[in-house]
């Protein structure tokens, strides 16, 4: 029987210990070590059976215990401080406030937020990237929103089955004990948002979570306006789980529900960050509201909508990248492009590939990537990945001038942290690295630290890692345990032994197999009673990844018929409070991805943090932070065409590894019993990836290079109902009718016969424009060492000067000094220039010299 009403009853708190309610309530406290401590003091427990939720803890309390707490001083005095601590944060003058010139929203979009382990909104890497960005933002004072769905039933939890198998299990979170806020009107009613979909609208009510000082709103569609339509109400139900039909209901959800949503509570965002393409329909959905707002076409409005968006594309694996039928977008758009002003095909060519070769589809990347003017990867290496990837939509323009650049991401420090290591580095780096999180020249001063004190505050966390591990293990019997299987949960891992620690999505590209590809060695390696060997492996495969399942049924069959139970072990159900215990306790982490498929990889760098050496291929972030001494490296970056081959030798490299070089590493002691050559590498892996690969200077990177400008350009363009943004239109218009006259007709190089390293080269050319004016374009040398197919490398450009015209006809000037010996080469040049186009490559519209 269904109630007439539902409401939330809350505790009742005290008044001298009321603040807790606030404190619950921010996400504030996941960062915050008293604040963690506060909590575990009211019953630890408890705050461990509830998952780190704080809400659902006094939720969970008696009345009477909390009349209690409120006598006591001990803790009511505790509250006070870590009250005061708060209030000082969220009130303190900010970094952002000393760069920006306004104050304008930056809006950030994703599918998922992984923010705490209480708060299961997120599966994995994508997700606690996204709560990592929202938490430095925090920090740094960034007036950013985040947007997202709420799912009831968020991510999937995992068992294994006694074969090995992964199965599934879905519960659904009860919103009302969790650290959200429902909004509602004054009326009482909760605020809601629509979008039209085939069979009507589906209604989706907003929720409110306090991350620090920024504010998450999270889209959810299970509520009763959605009752006449059951599979509406149900489109929130969970994470990246139904059918296609979902998917596309979700993504509409998120993107034109959300920017709805922002302007349904008031916040029209100067910027906007599409963070992988799930989001990417808010693009359209702003550009309509600006179509609406200022009578405009669709052209001129999505210049304003390009000029304040970014957009983060996450996978280099094809299948990463969600593309929907044109079918299932003409069920979905058919009354939605008409508001736009445009036709099925201008509208199928907004995420239309360009390119014959690929599958015909609506891709969701493509549309970011088009409507966006700040585009990047997720690190350098995948930044030339994805120029690559998408070099298509530029074919006319070098790769290295496809307009995807790298910014690789980072950890949120203080969530990944060790507590002990923590107050190590209070004392010997100062305070400072906690607000200056990035600076490089704080973090050299690890090297300062003992070696016994970084190895014993190391060897507490691996010995926590181990006692976890078998409690985690206990927990997660599925049926009565036996005093057998205690004994063998209580004997598995030993507190010295090298660790491995291995956690990672079971996708195929990731080889979660290739230590386990030789048990035969590998069981040598674990069974050594001198040198001894142990891992910890945790991961998830989508409840879809039949290959994935395939792979960890046997791996753990595996590790059973080796008997090797007491030496490896798989931690179910892995999530974030399982991903810091790893992270903090490991003495390697282990990274096997098929080389340059893996975009970053975030849980290398919460390991570095914590002096967890990294091993593994060079890829990722990886590439870029691998120095010979600060971790260890599986390989020199090779790409293979043939993965057989490449899984082979990777292989092999990965046991010589650690046969040779880990492993007698780890093991050599000295006299006073510490592995000192080890301990120094493990100071060189913090001091090099701590600041560099913190969210603190990707969130600076992203301020400084895409959010900062983008406002900046955006407040310019929308001035007088955007009439900049009309003027590019119709310039950019013009450019495209005009452009096919324009020609280089001659090019002169000087000096070139008998030219030397240091020689100045004199060039001219003339040009031939047509009716486009030259201050409406760029003329470019273009010039470089040259390879055995005539392809200029690394090409240097200069701008050529304007000397005279003759009608249509004009004349450049310019030189440059040969800085390279060998075979060169030079080329001439022209592109449209106008300042309001931050990349020229955009326009399409280039003419090279014959």
């Amino acid at each position: 029987m269904k109630p007439v009403t539902k409401f939330s009853v809350a505790p009742t708190l005290p008044h001298n210990i009321a603040k807790l309610r606030e404190i619950a309530h921010n996400f504030w406290w996941t960062w915050t070590p008293e604040a963690e401590e506060l909590f575990s003091r009211i019953d630890m427990d408890l705050w461990i059976e509830v998952n780190h939720n704080p809400v659902m803890m006094m939720s969970r309390l008696p009345q009477e215990r909390m009349n209690k707490l409120a006598l006591q001083q001990d803790f009511t005095s505790y509250l006070d401080y870590v009250y005061e601590k708060y209030r000082k944060y969220m009130e303190d003058r900010t970094w952002y406030s000393t760069v920006a010139k306004s104050t304008g929203t930056i809006a950030y979009f994703c599918a998922e937020f992984g923010i705490s382990e209480g708060f299961m909104n997120y599966s994995g890497g994508l997700g606690v990237l996204a709560g990592d960005h929202l938490k430095s933002a925090s920090d740094l004072g960034v007036p950013l929103v985040g947007v997202g769905l709420l799912y009831q039933q968020g991510y999937f939890h995992q068992y294994i089955t006694q074969n090995g198998w992964q199965s599934e299990r879905y519960t659904d979170m009860d919103f009302s004990i969790m650290p959200l806020t429902l909004l509602k009107r004054e009326s009482g009613e909760a605020i809601t948002v629509s979008v039209e979909l085939p069979l009507g609208k589906a209604y989706a009510q907003i929720w409110k979570v306090n991350v620090g000082r920024v504010t998450l709103y999270l889209l959810d569609t299970n509520i009763t306006l959605n009752e006449a339509i059951p599979e509406y109400r149900d489109i929130t139900d969970q994470l990246y789980g139904g059918t296609t039909d979902t998917r596309i209901m979700q993504e509409i959800v998120l993107g034109i529900g959300g920017m709805r949503a922002l302007k349904e509570l008031g916040i029209e965002p100067e910027v906007i960050h599409i963070n992988e393409g799930h989001a990417a329909f808010s693009s359209l959905e702003r550009t309509r509201m600006y179509m609406e707002k200022f009578s405009m076409t669709f052209q001129q409005a999505a210049e304003l909508t390009r000029t304040g968006s970014c957009f983060t594309t996450h996978t280099p694996v094809p299948a990463g990248n969600e593309m929907f039928s044109f079918d299932l977008i003409e069920k979905y758009f058919a009354t939605y492009y008409p508001l736009l002003g445009l036709g099925q095909k201008e509208f199928y060519d907004l995420a239309r590939q360009a390119d014959p070769t690929i599958t015909e589809g609506f891709s969701m990347t493509v549309l970011g990537l088009r409507m966006s003017t700040y585009r990047n990867g997720v690190s350098q290496l995948h930044g030339e990945v994805a120029r690559k990837m998408w070099r298509h939509l530029w074919n006319h323009v070098p790769l290295h001038e496809v307009p995807i650049r790298g910014i690789t991401n980072g950890i949120h420090t203080h969530t990944w942290v060790a507590r002990e290591l923590g107050e190590l580095y209070d004392r010997y780096l100062t305070s400072r690295w906690r607000t200056e999180t990035d600076d490089p020249a704080i973090w050299q001063q690890v090297y300062n630290i003992p070696n016994e004190e970084i190895w014993r505050v190391h060897q507490r966390r691996r010995e926590r890692l181990v006692l976890y591990t078998r409690n985690h293990l206990r927990r997660k019997q599925h049926q009565h345990i036996t005093p057998e299987t205690l004994a063998r949960i209580n004997e598995c891992l030993d507190p010295d032994t090298l660790t491995i620690g291995f956690a990672r999505r079971f996708a195929t590209y990731k080889r979660s197999f290739l230590i386990f590809s030789d048990m035969e060695r590998l069981a040598k390696l674990c069974s050594n009673s001198d040198r001894p060997l142990q891992i910890v492996i945790a991961g998830k495969a989508h409840p879809r990844d039949i290959a994935g399942k395939e792979i960890m049924q046997n791996i753990i069959s595996n590790i059973k018929s080796y008997g090797l139970e007491k030496n490896i072990v798989f931690l179910e159900d892995y999530d974030m409070g399982v991903a810091r215990f790893m992270v903090k306790g490991s003495d390697i982490w282990l990274n096997t991805p098929r080389r340059p498929y893996e975009a970053s990889g975030t849980s290398g760098m919460k390991a570095a943090l914590n002096g967890v050496m990294h091993f593994s291929v060079l890829d990722g972030w990886w590439a870029e932070a691998y120095n010979g001494e600060n971790g260890f490296a599986i390989g020199r970056g090779e790409d293979y065409e043939d993965t057989t081959e490449q899984d082979m030798i990777e292989s092999q490299t990965l046991y010589e590894c650690l046969e040779n070089e880990i492993i007698p590493l780890f093991y050599d002691r000295g006299t006073k019993k510490i592995p000192e050559r080890w301990v120094e590498r493990m100071k060189n892996t913090i001091v090099t990836n701590a600041g560099m690969y913190s969210t603190t200077r990707m969130v600076r990177d992203y301020c400084h290079e895409y959010y900062l400008p983008a406002s900046e350009h955006f407040t310019d363009m929308l001035k007088d109902s955007g009439e900049r943004a009309r003027e590019l239109t119709l310039w950019k218009y013009k450019m495209a009718l005009l452009w096919k006259n324009v020609a280089v007709k001659s090019v002169n190089i000087e000096g070139n016969s008998d030219a030397y390293v240091g020689k100045r080269m004199f060039v001219s050319c003339s040009v031939d424009l047509g009716d486009v004016s030259p201050t409406d374009v760029t003329v470019q040398l273009y010039y470089g060492s040259v390879d055995s197919h005539d392809n200029i490398l690394e090409p240097k450009l200069l701008a050529m000067e304007r000397i005279q015209s003759d009608m249509s006809i004009h004349y450049y000037e310019g030189s440059y000094i040969c800085e390279d010996s060998g075979m060169q080469g030079a080329t001439i040049r022209v592109m449209p220039t106008n300042a309001d186009v931050k990349n020229r490559q955009d326009m399409q519209l280039i003419t090279w010299a014959d």
